[in-house]
């Protein structure tokens, strides 16, 4: 590899997916079989990698190469993940949420872009009662996960635990410069959830379901103010101090699809969400610029 910036790109693929608690410079090492040092000197483009040491990185981080160079090609090639109901753990998919919010906020010039269908998870978090319920919901309903079948919906059963990482979360996403889309299925839908489980009888009793109700009515007015003003801000900041820049759009005619796009120093990525919280991406430039 000659191109110094499409190194820095390709490590820059590789600290994503590199756990937190990790140190990137070690484990890029440990691949290679190389000093601390001299992975830093390649992950900093001072030394260029060898093919050998490229289709090692590739391999072990998954990472496809005609995508990373943008090779002109008619196959859009993505790369994603999915979560088996079976061992899915909610607490993992929050951190690696943080983890990848941590990731966009490392580059200079950045920019996220949402196509909501339904209510985004960053905004679960600015109360712990519509953060609570829309886990319930989502362990209940599209996880059926053991425990579930005939739980009751309590705002206690959603852990201190799970809301400091929410809040963290939150934290990294009030950094991040956005532009939402919505439309009315983007509202609507939660209402029905909430409806659905009330049908249901999961309620403990109808002051929970008010009492949600409530905060839902709250969380509209943040992010009407958020809008109004253009930028993000804490929902319990008295002094509304900006944050990022958030631009919030009502669209009419299209349903969204719970894409996003992101720009981070330039390049552009598409991830697309399916089956729920599973998701897929791709940097291929067509795509990307057609999305």
């Amino acid at each position: 590899m000659t191109d110094g910036s499409l190194q820095l790109q390709l490590f820059n693929a590789i600290k994503v997916k590199i756990a937190d608690n990790l140190n990137a410079v070690d484990e890029i090492a440990k691949v290679l079989n190389i000093s601390a040092d001299s992975a830093y000197r390649r992950m900093r483009g001072e030394k260029t990698i060898s093919l050998d040491e490229l289709y090692l990185l590739c391999s072990h981080y998954r990472l496809s190469l005609d995508q990373l160079m943008n090779v002109p090609t008619d196959n859009i090639i993505f790369q994603g993940s999915y979560f088996d109901r079976k061992s899915f753990s909610f607490e993992q998919y929050l951190k690696g949420v943080q983890h990848t919010l941590a990731y966009y906020n490392n580059f200079k010039e950045k920019e996220f872009f949402y196509m909501c269908k339904d209510l985004p998870i960053f905004h679960h978090f600015h109360f712990r009662e519509v953060a609570a319920f829309k886990w319930y919901f989502w362990m209940k309903s599209y996880f059926q996960a053991p425990g579930f079948a005939k739980k009751k919906f309590r705002f206690t059963d959603y852990t201190d635990e799970l809301f400091a990482i929410d809040q963290k979360i939150l934290e990294l996403y009030n950094q991040l410069p956005s532009v939402e889309v919505w439309n009315i299925e983007s509202m609507s839908i939660l209402l029905r959830q909430i409806e659905f489980c009330r049908d249901a009888d999961v309620f403990e009793s109808d002051a929970d379901a008010f009492l949600l109700y409530e905060q839902i009515e709250k969380l509209w007015d943040h992010l009407e103010k958020q809008a109004s003003m253009g930028y993000k801000i804490k929902q319990d900041d008295p002094e509304q101090k900006p944050m990022a820049s958030f631009k919030m759009y009502f669209n009419e005619i299209l349903l969204g699809d719970n894409s996003m796009l992101t720009i981070l120093d330039g390049v552009k990525t598409s991830i697309i969400l399916h089956a729920t919280i599973n998701y897929m991406s791709t940097r291929d430039m067509k795509f990307c610029e057609n999305h």
